[in-house]
């Protein structure tokens, strides 16, 4: 898989350098520049142009940024991954440690050097460099930044996830003195585009005193509303699913417990009643409950800032599912939490290269996407989580991605467009399946994850007009229109245009099919059905360190994807069709950027029926991938 790979990032870096060799002339020249300046194409979030502009930043508001530094050989980086990554080749699993990857393709000390040196004579306070000197961290108020980067900072009114923000990004482009633009990729926090990461999860409202969820597929059925599926196909929402039955799911024993292994998580802010939390709903779900010291958490230094902003309560709840999800597939690994200091500026992807450099997790799992897609961040920024997870792979770590909620994004963004990171060439992306299991656990009920809504009228259902027609919820996928399809993608999927295509697998999202978690929200103790690609991720994950476990010497797996695309049509992926089946409900489960009826009512949710262009079908599909894990996965896997 390697040549194919390796040209496909090659072309994209080589692609980004020509653009970004072009010279222009800054408005000021500050002190220590030499009048020369070199622009950092593709700096400026596509939502910042000047019909959105509504008004100059305040100069006083400091603000903090990172200037990212360039890999001493990207092209020879991207090419070593690849080859790691590659069945029968010289150095096929052969990880280096951070310190190697620090020696071999880091930026030098020197060139931290100068680039902080240059920074603090522009009047910045250089505040800190990254362990693996990707970033140097610096804060300054907007003058002065609009000053060192010959930039001018506004303020943006556009819509975005369906709802219009007040965003700040640069108006005019971003420039470095010409002498140190081989050094400087972009410079991250000049605008808010990390602001739209969000959680990717739902948390379904109480529901109705009179509705009895089902705790298995058909174990309550409302016979008082029309039966618009055959008997056995038409269930009320279930409670959501116990550990017992989740494990059951993936066919997992006693023995797959993900020991030897550590899993880390990203996100943003930090629940102090996790464990606690996770031990509770243990003893009520059959899963082993945390053992001394087999979590802990990464915090950023001075706490967290922007927490009502950001909605810090989804995040908590967000790492409260991922790391209750994990658990239950992987019960013996050690779960390690990276904490963004705020969903804004540079706070995730912080959390996400903390967890790269520290290299003391195996697997990451990221269940955060973009609210618009692939547009909201600027390429260059882009560019840099790349970056971090090339290192990664480089390292032997796998990294899983949420493919989102939303479907193919045509509400909230106006058009189909898949969501990033999930579109990663580095990244495993998972899709989701909604699963009925029966009373001994078997699959009475598996397909892909793309909900239609309908409402009851008289003696039949009425499909939902909403905004976004009958779509209800449903696992994110499509084509990437960013990055071209690696090789491992070549004569399994088509119709892509030679682009990258997401997801590659898929795990259990469906909130009407969803996992049980325990959380305590105000004080109070609750467990309640959690769902969406965010409950999927984390679950590969855990899969990914049970193989882990099984493999000889706990060996990491690093760049998955090509192994995975190895095994379609084996009995390690059960390859997942359109079922003709559904739920009742009497209250709509809420998406971020999908409309659906908000009251109480008589529902029937229609399960993968193409309510957009997304529907699971024979081999790999856009709602599922190649499938999602069968009885032969962790075996497989361990190979």
């Amino acid at each position: 898989m390697h040549s194919r790979l390796w040209h496909v990032l090659a072309a994209t870096a080589a692609l980004l350098s020509s653009a970004t060799a072009t010279a222009v002339a800054a408005p000021s020249t500050s002190a220590g520049d030499t009048g020369d300046r070199a622009q950092i194409a593709w700096s400026i979030p596509g939502w910042a142009n000047a019909h959105t502009e509504v008004a100059r930043a305040n100069g006083s508001t400091v603000r903090h940024i990172q200037v990212a530094l360039a890999l001493r050989d990207q092209t020879g980086a991207e090419h070593f991954a690849a080859q790691l990554a590659t069945s029968g080749s010289a150095e096929h699993g052969k990880f280096l440690s951070s310190q190697q990857f620090l020696d071999r393709f880091a930026p030098t000390q020197d060139t931290v050097d100068q680039v902080s040196h240059w920074l603090a004579e522009q009047g910045l306070h250089v505040t800190g460099v990254s362990g693996n000197r990707h970033f140097v961290d610096a804060d300054a108020p907007t003058a002065v930044l609009e000053s060192a980067f010959g930039t001018r900072i506004s303020a943006f009114r556009a819509r975005i996830n369906g709802a219009v923000r007040t965003l700040t990004a640069p108006a005019s482009p971003v420039t470095v003195p010409t002498s140190l633009r081989a050094s400087i990729t972009t410079v991250l926090g000049l605008d808010d585009s990390t602001a739209l990461l969000k959680p990717q999860h739902t948390r379904p409202v109480a529901a109705a005193a009179e509705q009895h969820c089902a705790r298995w597929w058909g174990e309550q059925t409302n016979t008082d509303v029309p039966q618009k599926y055959p008997a056995g196909f038409q269930s009320n929402s279930l409670c959501g699913y116990t550990g017992t039955q989740i494990r059951a799911m993936y066919k997992l024993d006693n023995g797959n417990t993900g020991a030897g292994t550590t899993i880390g998580v990203v996100g943003a802010y930090n629940s102090d009643t996790v464990v606690a939390d996770t031990n509770k709903a243990a003893a009520q779900l059959g899963v082993p409950p945390f053992a001394a010291g087999q979590y802990s958490a990464v915090l950023p230094q001075g706490g967290f800032t922007d927490a009502t902003e950001c909605g810090a309560d989804g995040w908590a709840a967000e790492q409260t599912l991922d790391v209750q999800a994990s658990h239950t597939i992987a019960p013996g690994a050690k779960i390690r939490y990276y904490a963004g200091k705020t969903c804004m500026g540079t706070g995730i992807y912080d959390a996400f290269n903390q967890a790269v450099t520290d290299n003391a997790v195996d697997i990451i799992s990221n269940s955060y996407g973009n609210a618009d897609g692939e547009a909201s961040l600027p390429p260059a920024a882009r560019d840099q989580f790349n970056s971090m997870a090339l290192q990664a792979a480089i390292q032997g770590q796998t990294i899983t991605v949420s493919t989102g909620d939303a479907g193919n994004n045509s509400g909230p963004v106006g058009h189909a467009t898949v969501s990033f990171p999930s579109s990663s060439p580095w990244v495993v992306a998972v899709g989701g399946t909604s699963v009925g299991l029966d009373q001994n656990n078997q699959a009475k009920v598996l397909t892909g994850w793309e909900n239609s809504g309908n409402t009851q009228s008289g003696n039949g259902w009425a499909p939902q007009q909403d905004a976004d027609g009958p779509f209800a919820s449903g696992a994110g996928g499509g084509t990437s229109a960013l990055y071209d399809a690696p090789d491992w993608q070549a004569g399994v999927v088509s119709g892509n245009g030679g682009k990258r295509a997401v997801p590659d697998i898929a795990a259990l999202a469906d909130s009407y099919t969803g996992m049980l978690v325990g959380q305590t929200i105000k004080g109070q103790f609750g467990i309640g059905s959690y769902g969406g690609t965010s409950l999927a991720s984390p679950l590969i994950a855990g899969l990914v360190a049970d193989a882990q476990q099984a493999r000889s010497g706990a060996a990491r797996a690093g760049l998955l994807t090509p192994v995975l695309y190895s095994l379609r049509g084996s009995s390690a992926i059960t390859d997942v069709t359109p079922q003709k089946a559904g739920v009742w409900t009497p209250m709509m489960h809420a998406f971020g950027g999908v409309a659906v009826p908000g009251g109480q009512g008589s529902y029937l949710i229609d399960f993968d029926a193409r309510p957009q262009n997304l529907q699971s079908a024979p081999g790999w599909d856009n709602v599922t991938g190649l499938g999602t894990p069968d009885s032969g996965f962790i075996s497989a896997l361990s190979q």
